[in-house]
């Protein structure tokens, strides 16, 4: 039985009203020691929008070797076979991988760089940590869709997260266009949280990975906020990357063109934000969705070491 408060309940067994968020957005906010290299324009967008897009951040040149790291990760038979594998619905093609920074090297020097890692402390004010890194895929054609939801809710339900202090990194492998399934935004969705009906079952993991039907909120709720904030989809070349947080309600449709659509994510939390039990399932889920074992403080990575004091510009 879950005894601990639970500051954002869900998965409840009727409709609750949404209420707005008791965290703060930002949390660099006069704290000096997170200064940090995104300018107040920025850290004002971020927190009327709830993500920042940034086109064209690395150059296909820097993007192109993680292509031969996917391409021996799925020669790895031992690996595709693990539980951190999982399979279209539809196609039984591969639609995630998780722990990714953990598989490979070169993807966990990438959550290192100096400006993400630089724009993440600002946001969060304080260290972070990844608490789950992941691969999504869409091929051409056969790729399924990921229905609405807010990950924080899924994290605190499943996972025990017990604040709102953690944003998601999402790098473009190739191409998003209006074509191949772009992610989509709510924006302004973050500022409220949205409790979803539902009793968590045992080991809902291992469904909700291929299609979630737990966590997903109401269509009147989802219309209202749609309403008042519109709906984007940023697009742009591989390379380009988009920072959003952790409420922030998102979704993406099938893929429908003959054009693949691969993002890699990784989702950085605050130190300060440690996971607990969860608040409304079971048990924890496994290691590789909510990483409770490796959680030292991320350091920089010196690839690119004149990168690490320069501002960056977010479109829109």
């Amino acid at each position: 039985m879950i005894t601990h408060h639970d500051p954002y309940p869900t998965r409840v067994k009727e409709y609750r009203e949404p209420f707005r968020r008791l965290d703060p957005i930002v949390h660099a906010r006069n704290q000096r020691r997170w200064e940090g290299p995104l300018d107040e324009v920025a850290l004002s967008r971020y927190e009327r929008d709830g993500f920042l897009w940034f086109e064209g951040f690395f150059s296909r040149d820097r993007i192109e070797p993680f292509f031969a790291e996917l391409r021996e990760m799925a020669n790895d038979e031992q690996l595709m076979r693990s539980e951190q594998v999982i399979q279209d619905p539809n196609s039984g093609a591969i639609r995630s991988v998780f722990g990714m920074h953990e598989i490979s090297a070169l993807f966990d020097r990438l959550t290192r760089d100096p400006r993400i890692l630089g724009m993440v402390r600002q946001l969060l004010g304080s260290e972070v940590y990844i608490h789950q890194s992941r691969i999504n895929d869409k091929y051409g054609f056969q790729g399924s869709g990921f229905d609405w939801h807010s990950d924080f809710e899924t994290w605190h339900s499943e996972d025990g997260m017990p604040r709102m202090r953690a944003v998601s990194a999402s790098l473009m492998l190739t191409d998003n266009n209006e074509f191949n399934g772009p992610l989509m935004l709510i924006p302004g969705s973050h500022r409220l949280f949205v409790p979803c009906v539902g009793e968590t079952p045992e080991m809902n993991w291992t469904e909700s990975l291929k299609a979630q039907r737990l966590g997903v909120p109401d269509q009147d709720t989802l219309a209202m906020l749609a309403e008042n904030g519109g709906i984007q989809a940023p697009k742009g070349p591989a390379g380009s990357l988009l920072l959003f947080e952790c409420n922030t309600l998102h979704a993406s449709n099938e893929n429908m063109s003959p054009w693949p659509r691969s993002n890699l994510f990784f989702v950085y939390n605050s130190v300060d934000n440690l996971l607990g039990e969860p608040y409304a399932a079971p048990s924890p889920r496994p290691e590789f969705l909510g990483a409770r074992r490796n959680i030292a403080p991320l350091t920089m990575h010196d690839d690119f070491p004149e990168l690490a004091g320069q501002g960056v510009s977010p479109l829109r």
